[in-house]
């Protein structure tokens, strides 16, 4: 078996050059920047690397713990995007991301689900049908974990491109089938702030760039990356701010869905705080309660999803406190 792991860990595990700033072509600003987003990829693929190679999904927790608390969350992400991977492949069985979840992962459940949007860049279509998507409500952020690996790997077609939103994800079907393009543009933004390496006049000129129904989209996934993964000063935090203009409630929507994830996950640093601050005006505690508080009898759903719902009511919060 520990044989069998090394051999998956092997032929499944990029290489960390994929993280590069150089490989990747992306803007190499700020170096404190540039040395943080760098970072943020190699911690990914160390928790991929324990994924890959574990014989059941919760040992590869110890190697997860191990990781810098700032990072931790990429190292679940990285694990749950192979753990998917391992779920879509037609041997080795199945039930791995449900099983991961089952332990410490569950607290990370929202960079989980992206993990597997991660996979789904990775795997034929019609083994899509084999990934976890348990949660009515959070399914959508894998979608946006789609899009972040799109962005991310492809930024010639998804971000310099502004790749249209017609086709560009087919999943799911159905009468909320018109809402993906809106979640992959999510994750879109996110990865737009690691293609920009944190310069927020680089992130608003490209956001410029993409029809100006996209950019709430858009700018609440950049909201989201500058508070989660952090790398810059204050002052950067604050442009962006200015930059985002009529999109700022969206801005702080993205930052608070940041904030909750970090507080659930118990990994709240001083880049998280500085950026709640920043774009909600309160601590990342306080930011975590307004999603919280969004749920409390979100209507059932009809043509538009819950979770379109939820992050509308989030982006109003803002809005009626003057985050505009």
């Amino acid at each position: 078996m520990a044989l069998m792991g090394t051999l998956r860990r092997r032929l499944l595990t990029p290489n960390s050059s994929e993280t590069s700033f150089d490989v990747r072509g992306f803007h190499a600003g700020d170096p404190e920047a540039r040395r943080r987003m760098e970072t943020v990829g190699r911690y990914f693929l160390v928790g991929y690397a324990a994924a890959a190679q574990a014989a059941r999904p919760l040992n590869c927790e110890p190697a997860l713990r191990e990781v810098p608390t700032g990072y931790r969350g990429f190292a679940y992400e990285g694990a749950a995007m192979a753990f998917a991977v391992r779920d879509g492949l037609p041997v080795g069985g199945r039930n791995h991301v449900t099983g991961f979840l089952d332990g410490a992962a569950h607290r990370h459940i929202y960079m989980v689900y992206v993990g597997v949007g991660w996979a789904m860049a990775r795997i034929p279509k019609f083994r899509w049908r084999a990934l976890h998507a348990a949660d009515p409500l959070l399914r959508w952020l894998i979608l946006d974990g789609y899009g972040f690996h799109q962005a991310y790997f492809h930024t010639r077609r998804y971000v310099y491109g502004q790749r249209p939103r017609d086709g560009a994800c087919p999943w799911p079907a159905g009468e909320h089938g018109w809402y993906a393009p809106h979640a992959v543009d999510q994750g879109v933004g996110r990865a737009t702030w690691f293609v920009a390496g944190g310069d927020p006049e680089l992130v608003t000129r490209l956001f410029g760039e993409f029809a100006p129904d996209r950019r709430a989209d858009l700018f609440s996934g950049v909201g989201l990356a500058a508070t989660y993964a952090g790398g810059v000063e204050r002052a950067a935090l604050e442009r962006l701010w200015d930059l985002a203009g009529a999109h700022r409630p969206h801005l702080a929507q993205g930052a608070a869905f940041a904030a909750r994830a970090r507080v659930r996950a118990d990994l709240v640093m001083p880049y998280n705080e500085l950026a709640a601050e920043v774009f909600c005006d309160m601590s990342a505690a306080d930011a975590a309660k307004v999603p919280d508080e969004a749920l409390v009898d979100l209507p059932a759903e009809d043509r538009v999803p819950a979770y379109a719902t939820w992050r509308t009511r989030i982006s109003d919060t803002f809005a009626a406190r003057g985050r505009c």
